[in-house]
């Protein structure tokens, strides 16, 4: 574009010399009346500045689906490249616990993978497990928040737990989308990882395994010559 012009300008010089308010506009929009080293930096720093402030919106352009309220976008990238050459760290476990580990691990990290235990019977978990014969997913939805980039609007949704309507109640809406999407894809590893691109998390959710496991206990009782075998992880605490 700019030899474009500057041919086009050398032309109109050449050859139309009859038109004197043209060339004298032309003279000085192209600061004839400076030396012509002063003018080479003139416009080379002019055509430069305006390179890198397209780059630069591009780049914003680019960006802002990406991008946090209130933090610049210098902070943002620093913090993406810090945390992309953190350690690999794998977290092993199930319930509140892990998902508060993890909430601490993603500020230095992005390559961590969490094995969640999948033998939890009680709650929307266990009245999910029973009806649709899914794997709980009520540990995984906990640890799939927690490793959120952004635990704002989204991610709030995903712990919303109903309540009013008899059929919903007591079930979060993060247990009903992974369920869903069990049915969906016809695979619970599936599931997980769909929920996690949709909450842009860091690391990966996987379940400890797809097989359906459940925790057996066997619990001495005052007074009771034998031991007493309790079937489910929601009955042991209330026989132990």
């Amino acid at each position: 574009m700019g030899v474009g012009l500057a041919v086009l300008l050398l032309n109109i010089y050449r050859t139309d010399t009859n038109n004197s308010a043209i060339l004298v506009f032309l003279s000085y929009v192209s600061l004839r009346f400076l030396p012509r080293i002063v003018r080479v930096f003139i416009f080379g720093s002019l055509g430069i500045g305006l390179v890198i402030y397209g780059i630069w919106g591009l780049n914003r352009a680019l960006l802002r689906p990406f991008l946090r309220p209130g933090r610049a976008v210098v902070d943002q990238l620093a913090d993406y490249r810090r945390r992309e050459r953190g350690p690999r760290e794998v977290a092993i476990g199930g319930g509140h616990g892990l998902s508060t580990l993890l909430r601490g691990l993603k500020a230095h990290t992005r390559n961590l993978t969490a094995v969640v235990t999948v033998a939890d019977d009680g709650g929307s978990s266990g009245r999910l497990r029973e009806s649709l014969g899914i794997l709980p997913p009520g540990d995984i939805r906990n640890c799939l928040a927690a490793l959120s980039n952004d635990e704002a609007l989204l991610t709030q949704l995903f712990q919303y737990r109903f309540s009013g309507a008899p059929e919903l109640e007591g079930h979060s809406f993060g247990n009903l989308f992974i369920s869903a999407l069990t049915e969906i894809t016809g695979s619970f590893e599936e599931a997980i990882a769909e929920s996690g691109r949709a909450l842009s998390v860091s690391g990966r959710v996987l379940p400890s395994t797809l097989h359906d496991v459940r925790l057996v206990a066997d619990v001495r009782l005052p007074h009771v010559v034998n031991e007493i075998r309790v079937a489910g992880e929601s009955k042991i605490p209330e026989m132990a």
